[in-house]
This record gives C-alpha cells, structure tokens and sequence, in this order.
C-alpha cells in the first residue's frame, strides 16, 4: 500500500493501520483480523457532505478568516473534491479498551495550498477522531482547523489522560497540536473541556495568505507539535511538550490556467527565526503553563517523564538532557554525537532503571545524523 501510516496497532484480535493519503489519495483506517489478515472494517477520512457547515471559525472560537460567501458559490463545481481530499493518517493512535475507543488524529486536506478547489470545511480532516475499535463507526471529532490552508494537520499522537476538572476525575485525552495548543477532551464525548496557554508564540495565527511579501504566521507549517510524542506526570497532572518555534511566511499566487481560468495557491517560505521550547502545562490548573525552557533549535524528537521526577529531551545538536518534572531546572546533560530526535525510552535490569534513546539526527531539519543507540543509567 503507498503511503502507509506508522506501524501496525494490535488489539483484541485485530491489527489495525492508517494509510496516508495527501496528493489525491484520500486517507483511511482500515482493520484486519490479526490471525488470517481478512478485513474487518476500514473508514474513509474524507465522504460526500465533507463541506460541513462551512464554519466562520474554529469550534472553540478563533476567526479563520474565510471567504465563506466565495466558498459556497464555487462549491457545487467542486463537488466531488472529498474523492481527492488528503487527511493522512500516519502517527501512532490510542487505543481505550474499556470504551474500545481508537483515537488519533489525521491530516491537512488535499491540495494544500490550493484550497479554492476544495470549499468547506473538509471534514474530517485536520481533525482528533475516535472509532469504535469494533465496527470502525466513527464516535466522534473535532476539527482543530476546519478549511486547514496552513498545514496544521493532528501529527502528534494523542495520550489518554485523567484529569481533574470541575472538582472531578475525567477521563480525557490530551493532544499537543501544531498550532500551539493543547487540547483536553472529554475521550467518551469528544467535548472540549480546554485548550492549555500557547506553548509557542503565536502571530497573525489563521491569517489567510497575501500577495506580494506574504504573512509571517507563528506556528508555521512545522507546528508548534509536530510529530514528536508529550509525556504525562499523572501525580502531577503534567503534561510535557517538546516544540518548535519555526515561523513560517505565506505568499497567495495567481496562475492562468490555458483555458484562460485562474488558478489561485499559496507557497511558503521559511523565515531565519529557529528555536524550540519545552513546556510542562498543568492539566490539573486548567493548561496553564508551569514552567518552561527554551531551547537553541526546534525541538524533535520525543519527551519521556520517569516517576522519579525526571523529565528527559534531547535536541538536534546532540544534547540528551534531564530536568526536575517539578520545576524545569536542568539536573543533567549528555553531548551524543548525532542529533537527539527520537523519543526517549527507560527500562530496568536487575533492579536498575535505564534510560535509552536513539541517536540519529534529523535530515529534514538539517540536523546531525548518526546510527547509535545510547543507554544512561541512573543512579540508585
């Protein structure tokens, strides 16, 4: 299969998997009977009535800036879109087995950045999505972006946390999202109980492309979150997210297509600021942040919180670092000889905890690359 998302997740008898779509190919799921590999159920990210509602904003409240009278007018020329319209699914989901709830979160629609051929809000993608792990019927979503022309697609994997909120435990699940956020729903509803404070800065956030010298928006199209796993303290309530701070500048173009007709697309431009950040937001306080770190590069990677109060991180010039959970203060560093860009792990043997992470780089951010795994011991 072209384009296949990441790994296979089995559970209860099956092995389900995501493929990607983008470039025409709309995204699935799809589940097989893990014994004999005959299909089960598969859902299709994009179906007919994709264009939803044609929302003037976010569901949680933020101006997308849309030329919705635009968009109804041309939609009946672009009714079959949704056979084209992208939504990968290539990160790792969740599965919870009491509710047989899977969750993940799904791509930008296709084109990208042409989004005058696809009016609407290009349901489901740039969306959270929970399944019923046995039929595959979808039980709920939430659109982050609805009409996505920024490349905010869901990358990073959702986490099935407990949360206090309103004076009681909630079973919730939490996302760290490109555009800055974090959002905390309510995993057997999909209700958003909260969105966190803007882990990134944020600047001309939903602001539609411009002609000419363009817009620098913040996050741009590398997040914020990208792919890189958070981390849960659950005593805590700590949510850790490692980020990136990587504005990026949209130009609007024109094209005259040789029947004379205009095609209309945006192109993007990376901008000289680079830097990342790792953050712990207080789920327990609502998403305020607790405290926070700012790192030289964009950080990519992954994040791991031990119950000894540690949290680990590594970045692109090849510093593995530890910080107290509590607080953020640096306790311990490592330079590897690589680029740190893959999530942390820890194990023990005999009694002893380790902590391991593959050292090797990042070509896509220009990273170091490198072919080593690394284990640390930590002290009794």
């Amino acid at each position: 299969i072209a384009g296949v998302g990441y790994g296979l997740h089995p559970d209860r008898g099956l092995a389900v998997v995501g493929v990607a779509g983008q470039y025409g190919r709309p995204g699935l799921m799809a589940a097989f009977d893990a014994a004999t590999g005959r299909p089960r159920w598969h859902w299709d990210v994009t179906a007919p009535g994709w264009e939803g509602s044609f929302r003037a904003a976010t569901p949680d409240g933020v101006p997308l800036g849309r030329d919705l009278a635009r968009e109804r007018a041309e939609a009946p020329r672009h009714a079959d879109a949704w056979r084209y319209g992208g939504g990968s699914i290539y990160t790792t989901p969740v599965v919870d087995p009491e509710r047989h709830l899977l969750i993940f979160g799904t791509g930008n629609p296709s084109p990208q950045m042409a989004d005058a051929s696809r009016p609407g809000d290009n349901l489901h993608t740039s969306s959270l999505i929970a399944l019923d792990l046995r039929t595959g019927r979808l039980v709920w979503h939430y659109q982050q972006v609805p009409h996505d022309r920024w490349g905010y697609d869901v990358a990073s994997s959702p986490m099935l946390v407990e949360v206090t909120h309103g004076g009681r435990q909630v079973p919730a699940v939490a996302h760290a999202a490109k555009t800055g956020w974090v959002y905390v729903h309510d995993r057997r509803t999909g209700r958003l109980l909260f969105k966190s404070e803007a882990f990134v800065p944020q600047r001309n956030l939903f602001t539609p492309p411009r002609p000419g010298a363009g817009v620098v928006i913040a996050p741009g199209i590398g997040g914020g979150a990208n792919w890189s796993p958070s981390a849960f303290d659950p005593r805590r309530e700590l949510f850790y997210v490692g980020a990136l701070h990587l504005p990026t500048r949209y130009v609007a173009n024109e094209a005259r297509r040789p029947d004379g007709t205009v095609l209309r697309y945006a192109s993007t431009q990376e901008t000289e600021e680079a830097w990342g950040t790792l953050t712990a937001v207080d789920l327990a306080a609502g998403g305020r942040l607790r405290w926070q770190v700012r790192t030289d590069e964009p950080l990519v990677g992954g994040v791991l919180a031990t119950a000894g109060n540690l949290v680990f991180s590594g970045a692109g010039r090849g510093v593995f670092a530890a910080f107290h959970a509590g607080t953020g203060r640096r306790l311990w560093s490592y330079q590897c000889e690589a680029g740190v860009n893959a999530p942390p792990i820890t194990y023990a043997v005999r009694g002893r905890q380790y902590v391991a992470v593959a050292v090797g780089g990042n070509a896509l951010f220009g990273f170091t690359q490198g072919d080593m795994v690394m284990a640390f011991g930590l002290p009794d």
